[in-house]
Order: structure tokens, then C-alpha cells, then sequence
């Protein structure tokens, strides 16, 4: 794999998973190595789900976006958003913009809709003091450590996330929507198979999107778990936090929550069983300075762990 006088190749094993690691031993740029093994990288990232660049010589958002181009030409807006996040210039973004203390469960990206991008890059600018991993799991093995019976009740039912737009209350739908105009939101609901409901007294809007919860590789045809139940159900807020919710808007008014397809509620068991499958796969490494990690969208599910200091990732999408 790789194997010439610019690279040396390594294999991150973990958990039975395994992650490519690519130093350079030149300086060069990687889109100039990428441009000479990209069907290559295709080949190992549709084998491992992902492979890390490190110690190419990258110091700048503008590099870092030229080597997101050199795979993928066309970069995708951050559109119909979960989480928050600041553009950074062209299609770049900052990563989840989460409190520094909290964990951000592992999942695929966009994965509560029916359109998901198929990359997804990551470039570390500023490495935390401390912690911080983007802990990563394959999706193939999080489906063979889940339960069949769980699988197959998913794959039947799928998942229904239900989203409440409370005003000052988790992200405001002009953010996640990116529009302030009511009809622009209907026009995207209705075009994505969103239910969507206005309320005026307060202003008030709710969407219910049924999505897949197994989904199959369109290059490999594996099955994959691929949904974000887990992170979506009420169970999975910290303790505080919920308690604050259920005074403020109340159990049916929970800015997000998931449920079977069928409308029908998942108990806090089997997502607390979805959760500890995720850790049990999950690859672990310390974020280095420079470092470009790239995954299949797929086939790798990321997260973030708690951290201090300042950390600096940029995320790019295609």
C-alpha cells in the first residue's frame, strides 16, 4: 500500500478495526500525492472507510481545501443542519461546535436524512491540549455487533426523527434551514418528504422525516448501519439538560427526538445497547497538527470526545 520513496504506511488497529496512516517523508503537498494514487486512496478507503495523512506539509484552510477538491470537485453546503458550525471560507466549516466538556455520540454524517454526502474531511489547524479524539468506527462491524432481531426491527420500521424549532432552544430553524423566509422552508421540506408544521402562538415549528436505519453501500453493496437514532433520542441527553427540557417545552416539544418509523417509541435499552455497540468498534487516535483525515461517509462513523484547550478542526463534505 503506498509503498514508495515519498510515504511510509502504518495500520491503526483497534477494537478489531483498522485505520491507514500515511507519512510523508518528503515535504510535498498532498494534493500533488494524491493527484499520483488516487485510485489507490479509493481502493483503501472503500477496504478501511478511511485513511489519515500525516506530516504533508499543510499549514493553511486554503490548502486544505485544495486537497478536498482533488478528491471530491464538488464540495456541498452545510444544508438542513443538526449541529452548529461557522463557515470558514468557501465550502469549509468549523466541527461541531459543541461545548468543550460533552461528548458527541459517534455517527455518519447526515445520516437522519435521506441525502448524505459520501466524503467527509477533516483538517486539524489546532490539536486540543487535551483529549479531543474524533473516535471512529466502522459501520459494517457496528451492524454485525448489533443484535439481528434489533437490526431487523430497524431495517422494517426504519427511524422517524421528529425535530421541535422552539425559539432559543437548541438551533433556530432560520440556522438550520439557512433562510428566514417560511415558504423557502416549505419548498425544501416538501421537495425532501419532510412533514412540517407552523405554529403562531409562539412561532413555533415541527418536522418528521422518516430515513433509513440499514443502508447498502452503492459501490461495495455491503449493509451498514447508517442512522442517527442514538443521537437523536432524549436518552441520550445528559441528565441536567433534559430535566431543564422537560420543565421548559415539555416531553412533546423536545427540540429533537427519534422513534421508530411507525411512530412508535424505542426504549432507552436498546439505544443505550446502539450507544455501547458504537464503543466497543470505536478506533481512537490524538489529532497532530496538520493532519487530514479523509472517510468514506459510509462505511466510517466519527464523533468527538470531551477536551481542553483550544482544538481547531475544519470539515469539508462531497
Amino acid at each position: 500500500m503506498f509503498l514508495n520513496a515519498d510515504v511510509s504506511a502504518e495500520i491503526l488497529s483497534q477494537s478489531g478495526s483498522n485505520l491507514p496512516v500515511i507519512n510523508a517523508t518528503k515535504n510535498q503537498t498532498p494534493t500533488s500525492w494524491i493527484q499520483l494514487h488516487k485510485q489507490e486512496i479509493e481502493e483503501v478507503l472503500l477496504k478501511f472507510g478511511g485513511i489519515l495523512l500525516r506530516n504533508f506539509n499543510v499549514s493553511s484552510m486554503s490548502e486544505f481545501n485544495r486537497t478536498a477538491l482533488s478528491i471530491c470537485p464538488n464540495l456541498l453546503d452545510y444544508t438542513y443542519r443538526s449541529t452548529p458550525r461557522k463557515k470558514l471560507g468557501g465550502k469549509i466549516y468549523t466541527a461541531t461546535e459543541y461545548p468543550a466538556d460533552r461528548i458527541i455520540p459517534l455517527h455518519n454524517e447526515c445520516s437522519y436524512t435521506t441525502s448524505w454526502p459520501s466524503k467527509i474531511f477533516f483538517f486539524c489547524a489546532i490539536p486540543p491540549q487535551q483529549g479531543g479524539q474524533t473516535p471512529l468506527a466502522d459501520s459494517r462491524k457496528v451492524l454485525e455487533a448489533l443484535s439481528p432481531d434489533i437490526v431487523q426491527t430497524f431495517e422494517k420500521k426504519q427511524v422517524l426523527y421528529k425535530r421541535t424549532y422552539t425559539q432559543g432552544v437548541d438551533l433556530p430553524w432560520e440556522e438550520v434551514f439557512q433562510t428566514d423566509k417560511k415558504d423557502c422552508v416549505g419548498a425544501f421540506c416538501e421537495k425532501n418528504n419532510i412533514q412540517y408544521e407552523w405554529s403562531n402562538t409562539p412561532l413555533k415549528l415541527t418536522t418528521k422525516q422518516v430515513a433509513q436505519a440499514v443502508a447498502v453501500h452503492p459501490k461495495t453493496q455491503e449493509k451498514i448501519w447508517f442512522n442517527q437514532a442514538h443521537l437523536f433520542h432524549q436518552s441520550s441527553l445528559e441528565k441536567q439538560s433534559r430535566e431543564l427540557l422537560l420543565q421548559y417545552v415539555g416531553e412533546d416539544n423536545f427540540p429533537r427526538n427519534s422513534f421508530y418509523g411507525d411512530g412508535s417509541p424505542i426504549s432507552n435499552e436498546i439505544i443505550k445497547y446502539i450507544h455501547e455497540a458504537y464503543k466497543k468498534e470505536s478506533i481512537i487516535f490524538d489529532w497532530k497538527i496538520g493532519d487530514i483525515l479523509i472517510l468514506d461517509n459510509h462505511l466510517m462513523a466519527h464523533g468527538r470526545y470531551p477536551y481542553e484547550g483550544e482544538r481547531k478542526i475544519a470539515v469539508a463534505m462531497g
